[in-house]
C-alpha cells in the first residue's frame, strides 16, 4: 500500500487523495517529530510562567481573558473538544473525514502548533486504522476554521463518541481504539485548540472537486464535440490559429480536445447541405470558450489550494523565535471564495450542455433528427423526460451557484463577527459536481444516439470508440421506448468514472 511520509513543510493534493479516497498509509518524517518537539518545549516553557498566553493559559474566543490555573487547564482542552464537538444533520462522506484529519495532522507537523509529537503519532495511527470520527453536516462557519468538524476527529482521539470502523459499521470511539491497540490521548496545553482550528475541510474538499473537475471538463469536450457531430456542425471554429488570437490557456486545450475527438469524422462540415447555416448556435461554436473559462478558473482554484496545502493554519501559533502569537490564519475567505468560482462555472458548463441537448431533441432545431430522438415519434416520447431531468439538475446548480462566502453571520458574542461560510461553499460545490457529472451523462446519452441515428454517415475513430464503450457499460442505443432510468444511471456511472475519457483516449490519446 502507498505510503505518505508527512513532513514540516505541507503537503500536495496527490497525498489528500491517496489519503483520502485511497486508504494509503501515514507517516510522520524525523524531521516533524523534532519540530513538533521543539514548538512543544516552547509551550511547555511558556505555561510554567505567571503571564497568561492565549490558547495555553487562557480560554478561548469570548472568554480568552480568563487565566487558568494549571490544575484547570487539562480540563479545559478536553472541554473545548467536547463542546465544540456540537455538528447536526446527516454524516459527512468518509473521503471528506479522511482528508479533514490528514490535513490537520499536516498542520500540527509543521511545528508551528505546539502539540505533542505523541498526539500526531495519534492521529496517523487512527488513520491507518480505517477508523473515521462521526463528523455532521451543519456545525462549520468556515471561522475559526471548521471548528464543529474537527472537533469531533479530535473527540475520537480522546476516545468518545462515535466512529465508523474499517468495517463500515459505526461504533463508540473508545471501543474501535481499543481494538487497533490505540492509547487515548489526555490533551494537554494548548492541544485541543490545535486539533480544531483550520481550514482542512473545505480544503479537502476542494482538491477532492478539482481532481473530480478535471475530468468532468475533459469529458464535457467529448460530450460537446459528440454533439457538434449529431447536429452536422462545422469543426472549422475550433482550428488553433482562431484560438491563438484569444490566448485564453483553457479555452486553447477545449478546442484542442473537440478538434481531436472529431478527427476523421464524417458528419462534420454539412452545415451548407440541404438547409444552409452560415454558423452554428453558440452552444455548439462557444463550447471551447464556455469550458475553457471553467478551466482556467480551476488553474486559479489549484493556485490557492497549494498555497493552503503548503500552510500551517493555527491560532496561536509557535514561532521559531520561541513567540506564541495569536492571528487570523484561520480565515477561510481564500479557500470560500474560489469553492464559490467553482460553483459558478460548474452551473455554467451544464447550463450549455443541456442548450447542446436540448437542440438535439428539438426537430426544428436539429437539421433532420426525429422529433426528440423518438423511434416512432407520437408513440415513442424519446428522451423528451431526460432533458427535463437535466434541466432540473441545471436548474439546482444555478440556486448552487449562489456565493456562500458573500454571507456572514456573526457568532461568540461578536468576537468571531465576520466569518467566510467556507464549509458551506465546500458542501454545495460537492453537490454541483455530482450534479454535473449527470447532466454531461445526459447529453451523452442523447448525442450517442443521436450519431448512431446519421444512417450512412460515420463517425470519429474517437466518437466511435466513446460510444462502443458505452454500449458496452450498459448506455442503450436508439429504439423505441423503454425505461430511461437505469440506462441514465448506467450513463452516469460511465462518466463520473472517468470511463468515457479513457474511452475517447484510446484513440485521441491523453487529453487535455
Amino acid at each position: 500500500m502507498h505510503t505518505v511520509v508527512v513532513g514540516t513543510s505541507g503537503v500536495t493534493a496527490s497525498d489528500v487523495l491517496a489519503v483520502a479516497r485511497d486508504g494509503a498509509r501515514v507517516e510522520l518524517s524525523a524531521e516533524a517529530v523534532t519540530a513538533l518537539a521543539a514548538a512543544r518545549a516552547i509551550v511547555d516553557t511558556l505555561a510554567a510562567k505567571p503571564e497568561p498566553v492565549y490558547g495555553v493559559s487562557t480560554g478561548f474566543g469570548a472568554l480568552a481573558t480568563r487565566h487558568i490555573s494549571p490544575e484547570l487547564r487539562a480540563q479545559l482542552q478536553r472541554n473545548i473538544v467536547r463542546s465544540h464537538a456540537a455538528g447536526m444533520g446527516p454524516r459527512v462522506e468518509r473521503e471528506v473525514v479522511r482528508a479533514l484529519m490528514f490535513l490537520r495532522l499536516k498542520t500540527v507537523c509543521s511545528g508551528h502548533t505546539g502539540v505533542r509529537p505523541e498526539v500526531a503519532q495519534t492521529m496517523a495511527d487512527v488513520l491507518n486504522a480505517g477508523i473515521t470520527p462521526v463528523v455532521h453536516e451543519f456545525g462549520s462557519l468556515g471561522c475559526s476554521g471548521d471548528l464543529a468538524p474537527l472537533s469531533h476527529c479530535a473527540l475520537t482521539l480522546m476516545g468518545e463518541g462515535d466512529a465508523e470502523g474499517p468495517d463500515g459499521v459505526v461504533r463508540p470511539a473508545g471501543e474501535l481504539l481499543a481494538e487497533h491497540g490505540i492509547a487515548p490521548v489526555e490533551l494537554r496545553e494548548k492541544e485541543g485548540l490545535a486539533l480544531l482550528n483550520g481550514t482542512d475541510g473545505m480544503l479537502g474538499m476542494l482538491v477532492m472537486a478539482l481532481a473530480d473537475l478535471d475530468m468532468l471538463y475533459k469529458s464535457a469536450d467529448v460530450t460537446a464535440a459528440l454533439s457538434l457531430e449529431a447536429l452536422l456542425g462545422t469543426d472549422k471554429v475550433l482550428a488553433p490559429e482562431l484560438h491563438a488570437i484569444r490566448p485564453h490557456p483553457g479555452q486553447g486545450a477545449s478546442a484542442a480536445n473537440m478538434l481531436a475527438v472529431l478527427k476523421g469524422s464524417e458528419l462534420t462540415g454539412h452545415h451548407q447541405d440541404d438547409a444552409p447555416r452560415v454558423q452554428d448556435a453558440y452552444s455548439v461554436r462557444c463550447a471551447p470558450q464556455v469550458a475553457g473559462a471553467g478551466r482556467d478558473t480551476m488553474t486559479h482554484a489549484r493556485l490557492v489550494a497549494e498555497r493552503e496545502l503548503a500552510s500551517a493554519v493555527d491560532n496561536p501559533v509557535v514561532l521559531p523565535d520561541g513567540r506564541v502569537e495569536s492571528n487570523g490564519n484561520f480565515h477561510g475567505a481564500p479557500v470560500a471564495y474560489v469553492l464559490d468560482f467553482l460553483a459558478i462555472a460548474v452551473a455554467d458548463l451544464a447550463s450549455i450542455a443541456e442548450r447542446r441537448t436540448d437542440r438535439l431533441l428539438d426537430k426544428n432545431r436539429s437539421h433532420g433528427l426525429p422529433p426528440f430522438l423518438a423511434d416512432d415519434a407520437g408513440v415513442d416520447s424519446g428522451l423528451m423526460i431526460a432533458q427535463y431531468t437535466q434541466a432540473a439538475l441545471v436548474s439546482e446548480l444555478k440556486r448552487l451557484a449562489v456565493p456562500a462566502s458573500a454571507d456572514s453571520i456573526p457568532s461568540s458574542a461578536m468576537q468571531e463577527d465576520h466569518v467566510s461560510m467556507g464549509w458551506s461553499a465546500a458542501r454545495k460545490l460537492r453537490t454541483a459536481v455530482d450534479n454535473l457529472a449527470r447532466v454531461l451523462a445526459v447529453e451523452l446519452y442523447a448525442a450517442s444516439r443521436a450519431v448512431e441515428l446519421r444512417e450512412g454517415l460515420t463517425p470519429a475513430p474517437a466518437s466511435r470508440a466513446v460510444i462502443d464503450a458505452a454500449r458496452a457499460a450498459g448506455v442503450q442505443g436508439p429504439g423505441p421506448d423503454r425505461f430511461l432510468s437505469p440506462d441514465l444511471a448506467a450513463a452516469d456511472v460511465f462518466v463520473r468514472e472517468g470511463a468515457l475519457v479513457a474511452a475517447a483516449e484510446t484513440v485521441t490519446g491523453p487529453l487535455q
